[in-house]
Parts: C-alpha cells; sequence; structure tokens
C-alpha cells in the first residue's frame, strides 16, 4: 500500500484532502501538524512537526518512507503577508526549502506536490486571460512572492537533484470550515450574524470591483490527488475554475441566500496597499493531464459555507 505524508495536515485544505484520500484512494495516510492543532480523524498517524526543524524532518521521512508527500504547510493569508512579511517569508520560502533539503537528503524519491498560488502571477494582461502555467509572473504582493519563490525552488530541485517534484498554483478556494480571514468566508460569516441578531444588518467589504477564480475545496483535493499520481515531473498546473467572478458579484449571490436586507459599507481596513485587478486560471493543462474538472458551482459551495457559519454561531462556535 502506498503511503501519503500530508504536511501540514490540520488546516482548511487538509482535512478536506485526508477526507477525500480516505474515501477514494487506497494509501495509508501520516499527518502533520502544529502541537496547537487537533487531528481527529481515525485510522490515521499524526505527527507533530517544526517545518524549520531539518533534523526533525529527516527523521520523520526516515520513518514514514512516503510515497507521496503533499506540502500545504504556508501562512496563505495575502492580508497577513502585508501585516507580517517576516513570517510569511519564514513559512513559505525557509520551510519548503527544509523539506526539499531533508527529501533530498533522505535519499528516497516521493513525489512532491508543492502548492503554491494564482496570486504568484499578480498583474496579468488582458491579453493574458485566462492566464497559462507559461505566462510571466509578476507578483503584487508579499504572499504571491513567497509562493512564487517556492515553485521556482521546486523547479531548480527537479532539474537539478532529479527530485519527483509537481508544482501547483491553486487558485480562490472556499467553502465550509474556511477561515473568515478570507473574502467568502467572511462574508457568510457576517451574514449568519446578522441573521442570528449578533450584528447590525450591516456588511463591512474590501474591494468588491476584484475578479478571482474560486473553486471548491472538494474539487481542489481531488485535483491534488490525481495530479500526485497523473501530474508529469517537473511541471506546473494551475488548479482553479477556469472562470473569474467579481467579488461584488460573489456577496450578492451570498445576500441571495438570506432574507434580511443588509447594507454594505467599505471598511477602509479591509483595502489592501495593492490590489491584483483579475486573476483567472487557464485549466486545460490539468484537464488534459488528468481528466479532471470541477463538479461543484459557485452557488452550492457558498450555500454551503453560509449553513456551516449558521451553524456555528448556532452552536456558539
Amino acid at each position: 500500500m502506498k503511503k501519503a505524508l500530508i504536511i501540514g495536515g490540520a488546516g482548511f485544505v487538509g482535512q478536506y484532502l485526508i477526507d477525500h484520500i480516505q474515501r477514494n484512494c487506497i494509501w495509508s495516510i501520516a499527518v502533520t501538524k502544529l502541537p496547537s492543532d487537533k487531528i481527529d480523524n481515525p485510522g490515521i498517524d499524526v505527527y507533530n512537526l517544526d517545518i524549520m526543524d531539518s533534523l526533525a524532518v529527516k527523521n520523520l521521512l526516515a520513518e514514514i518512507k512516503p510515497d507521496f508527500i503533499f506540502h500545504l504547510a504556508a501562512q496563505s493569508s495575502v492580508g497577513l503577508s502585508w501585516k507580517n512579511p517576516g513570517l510569511t517569508v519564514d513559512v513559505n520560502i525557509k520551510g519548503t526549502l527544509t523539506i526539499l533539503d531533508a527529501v533530498r537528503e533522505w535519499g528516497g524519491n516521493p513525489r512532491i506536490l508543492l502548492i503554491g498560488s494564482g496570486e504568484e502571477y499578480g498583474y496579468i494582461r488582458p491579453e493574458e486571460t485566462p492566464v497559462k502555467e507559461e505566462t510571466v509572473l509578476r507578483p503584487g504582493n508579499i504572499y504571491a512572492v513567497t509562493k512564487a519563490c517556492q515553485n521556482m525552488l521546486g523547479t531548480i530541485y527537479a532539474r537539478a537533484y532529479n527530485m519527483d517534484i509537481v508544482m501547483i498554483r491553486a487558485f480562490n478556494h472556499i467553502g465550509p470550515g474556511q477561515a473568515p480571514i478570507f473574502v467568502a468566508s467572511d462574508f457568510c460569516r457576517q451574514v449568519a450574524e446578522i441573521e442570528a441578531g449578533k450584528r447590525e444588518p450591516i456588511i463591512n467589504v474590501g474591494n468588491l470591483a476584484a475578479r478571482r477564480d474560486f473553486t471548491d475545496v472538494r474539487d481542489v483535493v481531488r485535483a491534488y490527488t490525481l495530479l500526485a499520481e497523473h501530474g508529469r515531473k517537473g511541471e506546473i498546473y494551475n488548479v482553479g475554475s477556469g472562470r473569474a467572478v467579481e467579488i461584488r458579484k460573489l456577496l450578492e449571490r451570498i445576500l441571495g441566500f438570506s432574507a434580511i436586507p443588509v447594507e454594505v459599507r467599505t471598511d477602509p481596513l479591509r483595502l489592501r496597499p495593492i490590489d491584483v485587478p483579475v486573476i483567472e486560471a487557464d485549466i486545460e493543462k490539468l484537464k488534459l493531464d488528468t481528466g479532471w474538472t470541477p463538479v461543484i458551482s459557485l452557488a452550492n459551495t457558498l450555500e454551503d459555507t453560509l449553513n456551516y457559519w449558521r451553524t456555528q454561531i448556532r452552536l456558539g462556535e
């Protein structure tokens, strides 16, 4: 039986990836987390790991001997990257380098998936939309720079050391359980709080004109496992819906699920110093190599996310 190692498995995507593998893949699973995190899935091996501790990473690899490594550990908030660039660099660049060196020195040959971001493309010109994997990167925020660097390191290590690495540029993935620092989850939580009478019928927003490519996290993790099995060594793949949606339209869809009238106000604190106008993925390469296509509609994802927050607020969580 093949073994998957999920590094940083306690987060939003990690929980869905664990569930998808348990349901659909004949693999055993090992997962790393921070000591403060909890993972309650039965039937998996769970380890505490600091990805900056090279010896600990090497020892874990020697013990587990994984066939697949999904590197999910990251500081993944664009907003937080502006506030704490040092942390973002440490986790996303130095942490990745620690893992790549540990794998190289361990001597095994696992398939490594490095999870980057559609934010890496940055300032996409109109003629470049939807954006292909070979498009020149012009990152527009600190998070994007770190993810671009991460995937460049992966490309270099794949070529220089013949390591089996696949780089992914994942566009905005959303769904139930996502932290409210991300836009769709934030809007859903605010609406659920308004419905519950816990706040005034006013929703605070940032830049509503930006257009982003949103995909349900359950579709995203399915793409990850298909790339683990069928992706081409040393290649980069976009993972997204292939369609950009204006944040304003996203909000309108969420408000449409609620019968309560809501006033929309722009909060200057939610505006970023620089914001890329449009990010949309070309996903033809992913489709051709794996047969993947998204199947969960944006409307279903948003309704599921809103219902998640309704439940959390009802339970007082």
